[in-house]
């Protein structure tokens, strides 16, 4: 391979000048031409004949309702925070991609997948949309009151649905035959509660139910807990060969391996790590029955996940609220039905009262993954347990946190292991800071909500300082250092960026009244954390009293 191009997605997201078919002739007798072996001169010359630079389908943009100064922004007491949301609103407008005219016309020379409307998207090298990004992307416009763009956005992906059968990973056809957690239904329901939307809800509905369709017949598997059959779901793959964006660093991976059939299966488990979104990390390792290895060692589709499960009950159950407003009682009574069995399996399965949490599960070897995930504490943020064992579900989720002691002055790390990969420690992603803080302070809880209130505190000042030093929002950070961004994986860390400015957004309207730059004096900060459990009754005043002094305790060298 030549690997003319630093990054292998470059390649695959240039436009071909002529058809297809004839690109190919052109380059068997191109290499006739050289005897199979051109240089890697021959090859820019070639690929400057036959294809135009990456990022050709675009034209500028700029959202028609975007405003300047959205009324979340005046819940914001300190100054310096109020000025910097002003500025990560003024990034929608950089993020904006509106797709040329042509390239729905000329749809066969390009990689990019048509969409109706203009799209926002992560930033860097992420050109078009992708999935999961989308969700919390969706929840900055919705703050930003660009609601005609969440609409468009959201309209695309419906589009996808209904035409490809799914949402792929991300907007070119080289993603098509994986998907992305699955968020299209949550994301429809954060913008009917911004707008009561009601004719969206029900026009789309048979497409909604498609989408959840998708994973309930192309993603589970059947598994044999304490003498019952349970149905949960996985990640996986419906494509063969290696990731065409990730193509020469795939070859090299799958080296190691002799057997063809073994190179297949590798690639295989490249793309489900993919699809989890979370590419790549020793969540998907299995050696031995651990998380130990390296990506040779990727097993994703054996894995169950607790994320994506408690997203599947998540799905289900916003369906059932939806039909019951519109009235369909046989229809909410099914989706009401899925929800409770997806529950009764998430349950059985991957809830562990001796550990106080939920944890992913290991299909090869038939035992539970015992290893520090933020996702571990997902259900709450779906509602994915059951609520009259909320509070000793609590408890043991703040004693499990407490024991395996997550917070650091960065943010709260993806793993605990140091292995080089992207989704490891110390690396730090703003989804998982914020499933965990709305997880948290969706219960109701006041010890908590404390705790929600410290990562998102914790959180909210690194990114802070982050671009207060590079003007600049990263994808990722790092968990060691306040204000410092991640590294690791395929790719140079990239910046802009679409999910991280849509969870500060939302910080920022949640705690804006109470967040500041600055430390403030000893009593009146512990009047501030007091302060961010709002209506939240006290049921276990000595767990809070002890995990606050915790927090506080692990935190006092670096808040600031």
């Amino acid at each position: 391979m030549a690997k003319i191009y630093e990054d292998s997605k470059t390649f695959v997201d240039m436009k071909l000048k002529r058809p297809a078919n004839e690109t190919l002739e052109i380059f068997e007798q191109f290499m006739i031409k050289h005897n199979n072996t051109p240089t890697n001169n021959d090859v820019k010359q070639f690929l400057s004949h036959n294809f135009e630079p990456a990022g050709q389908e675009f034209e500028d943009w700029v959202p028609n309702d975007w405003v300047e100064y959205p009324k979340y922004l005046d819940k914001i007491q300190d100054p310096l925070l109020r000025e910097w949301g002003v500025s990560l609103n003024l990034i929608w407008k950089e993020l904006g991609r509106k797709m040329k005219e042509e390239v729905k016309q000329n749809q066969d020379l390009y990689s990019i997948v048509w969409v109706p409307h203009p799209v926002i998207v992560p930033g860097g090298r992420f050109r078009e949309f992708y999935y999961w990004d989308s969700y919390w992307i969706v929840q900055g416009l919705l703050l930003s009151e660009m609601y005609e763009t969440v609409r468009g956005k959201l309209e695309n992906f419906l589009y996808i649905v209904d035409t490809y059968g799914h949402i792929p990973n991300g907007g070119r056809i080289y993603y098509m035959e994986r998907s992305q957690p699955p968020l299209m239904i949550p994301m429809i329901k954060n913008y009917f509660d911004f707008t009561n939307d009601i004719k969206f809800i029900a026009d789309n509905m048979r497409i909604m139910e498609k989408e959840l369709d998708y994973w309930l017949t192309k993603h589970t598997k059947t598994i044999l807990h304490d003498g019952k059959n349970y149905t949960l779901a996985v990640y996986g793959d419906f494509s063969k060969g290696p990731r065409p964006e990730s193509y020469s660093e795939d070859i090299d991976s799958a080296a190691i391996f002799k057997d063809q059939d073994m190179k297949e299966f590798h690639y295989s488990e490249l793309k489900a790590g993919a699809e989890s979104g979370w590419d790549f990390s020793s969540r998907w390792f299995i050696t031995n029955a651990t998380n130990k290895g390296n990506l040779t060692n990727l097993n994703t589709r054996s894995i169950v996940p607790v994320d994506l499960n408690a997203m599947i009950y998540w799905n289900a159950v916003l369906l059932a609220e939806f039909h019951e407003i519109l009235g369909n009682k046989d229809k909410a009574s099914n989706y009401t039905d899925i929800a409770e069995e997806w529950l009764e399996a998430v349950t059985a399965v991957l809830w562990h009262e001796e550990v106080g949490s939920w944890l992913d599960y290991d299909l090869i070897n038939s035992i539970k993954r015992d290893y520090f995930y933020p996702t571990n504490i997902s259900p709450l943020w779906t509602g994915c347990y059951k609520k009259e064992e909320k509070e000793k579900i609590v408890r043991l989720v703040l004693k499990y946190l407490q024991t395996v002691n997550v917070m650091y002055p960065g943010g709260i790390p993806t793993t605990k292991e140091h292995t080089g990969e992207q989704w490891d420690f110390p690396n730090a992603w703003p989804p998982l800071q914020h499933i965990m803080i709305v997880g948290l302070n969706s219960t109701g809880d006041e010890a908590a909500q404390r705790l929600a209130f410290e990562i998102a505190e914790k959180w909210t000042r690194s990114n802070y300082k982050s671009f207060n030093e590079t003007a600049t929002m990263y994808e990722k950070y790092d968990a060691t250092v306040s204000g410092g961004h991640g590294g690791g994986g395929e790719y140079e860390v990239q910046f802009g960026f679409g999910w991280t400015n849509g969870v500060i957004m939302d910080l920022l309207d949640r705690y804006g009244d109470v967040f500041r730059v600055e430390d403030a004096p000893p009593e009146e900060y512990q009047a501030i954390v007091q302060g961010a459990a709002i209506n939240a009754p006290s049921t276990y005043g000595q767990v809070a009293t002890a995990l606050l002094a915790l927090i506080v305790s692990l935190t006092a060298g670096y808040i600031g």
